[in-house]
């Protein structure tokens, strides 16, 4: 049995992304957040996100997200070595995210929620993915498929929308926003990092996300906010600071 320990720096947070810039446009603010709050933070993007129309080769994308990772300071970022375009979910997908989630041992995992129709198919099957691998990895007597990776069970799964897709997620018992006030800006800084994907041309979409990011907060009393679902509903141990808004 390999010693994840000694070999893998254990994170409290892992975003999954279909492509390189999804989890930046997500959640880059939450993630910024809690890096600011002392978390370990990782990212796994399943695909390279290439070909795309105006990256010259999968090296300068990986580039790319490698300063945006450094820009929201989380501490690990991982791309597996799936097709972006061709995406879908199958076991060989599941058992691979498995793998990293039983190397960085995450308590928490968030993903995408739902289609994201006129996008990327792809993202429909990235929460599929997910969803498996968070089960696939508290699996045991399944060693053949883990290399000798031990299990590990993920205590919550979350799951965001991208900053373009309405607030709220269909079907599922509870919403909650992330006050980003003070992460928005580095939120910003970290998707710009990908100049091949918003050249000069495509500037209007910082805007549409810093409103998003605008409108989700003053819901709830923030400058800015980010959106996530749990999979369970949320309990609480104080009403009053729960109910209350925060100051």
């Amino acid at each position: 049995m390999i010693d994840v320990a000694e070999e893998y720096q254990r994170l409290d947070v892992i975003a999954v992304g279909a492509h390189p810039d999804d989890v930046e446009i997500a959640c880059g603010g939450a993630l910024a957040k809690l890096v600011k709050q002392g978390y370990k933070v990782g990212i796994v993007d399943l695909t390279d996100g290439e070909p795309t129309p105006k990256s010259p080769s999968p090296e300068v994308r990986l580039e790319e997200a490698r300063k945006a990772a450094q820009t929201l300071g989380v501490h690990q970022r991982v791309t597996l070595d799936l097709p972006n375009r061709r995406l879908f979910d199958c076991f060989e997908a599941r058992v691979a995210l498995a793998k990293e989630f039983r190397k960085y041992r995450p308590q928490v995992v968030i993903g995408f929620g739902d289609k994201t129709p006129l996008a990327s198919p792809d993202h429909w099957q990235a929460m599929q993915i997910t969803d498996a691998a968070v089960f696939y990895a508290r699996l045991t007597k399944w060693d053949d498929y883990f290399a000798g990776l031990p299990v590990h069970t993920i205590s919550a799964q979350l799951y965001f929308r991208l900053a373009f897709e309405p607030q709220t997620l269909a079907g599922f018992p509870s919403h909650f926003t992330v006050d980003i006030s003070d992460t928005l800006e580095t939120k910003i800084a970290s998707i710009q990092c990908y100049e091949t994907q918003f050249p000069a041309e495509k500037a209007y979409v910082f805007d549409r996300i810093r409103g998003a990011a605008m409108l989700a907060g003053a819901a709830s009393g923030f400058q800015a906010g980010e959106v996530f679902v749990s999979a369970r509903p949320i309990g609480t141990t104080d009403l009053m600071k729960t109910a209350l808004p925060l100051r």
